[in-house]
């Protein structure tokens, strides 16, 4: 019993930190791109999102659970699937945030960069989301309920 909580807190806490690495690539990357380049707040979002799911995937599979590499195509699909589903609960969370908050007002600056209400909102929906991608990866990736679904569902058939 001891060791089951040991590897549930090793494997949240890894989660954890690579939900970091990729947080700060995600807003890197939607930074870059809003204030940087230009681009409106939806596309910036979305490509910031889209590079930290692959930095996401190739933690998930090398670091916290290294079992999934030998997954089959239905848990990677299943892994695509909820990712996709993060990223439309992160543009919509960044929309509603956005409407609410706003995103140019300036809190502070910080070693000569604004910090303004964007990157609050970012923080804010990379939070919710973490939840979500979380209990979805670890039953896609590392309990194989897909794969498990797939064959009740063929023993119907």
């Amino acid at each position: 019993m001891a060791q089951a909580k040991d590897s549930r807190f090793s494997e949240v806490l890894k989660f954890l930190i690579s939900g970091g690495i990729c947080f700060l690539v995600k807003l890197v990357c939607s930074v870059a791109l809003k204030f940087g380049m230009g681009h409106e707040t939806w596309l910036s979002v979305l490509l910031a999102e889209l590079v930290a799911i692959v930095a996401n995937y190739i933690l998930c599979v090398l670091w916290i659970w290294p079992a999934a590499r030998d997954n089959d195509l239905l848990t990677k699909a299943g892994f695509l699937v909820t990712s996709l589903i993060g990223l439309v609960w992160n543009e919509l969370l960044m929309l509603l945030f956005g409407k609410i908050f706003g995103e140019t007002q300036v809190l502070f600056t910080l070693m000569g960069k604004d910090i303004t209400m964007y990157i609050v909102n970012v923080c804010l929906t990379t939070g919710i989301v973490l939840f979500w991608n979380f209990f979805t990866k670890r039953a896609v990736l590392n309990s194989g309920l897909l794969k498990k679904w797939a064959e009740k569902w063929a023993k119907k058939s």
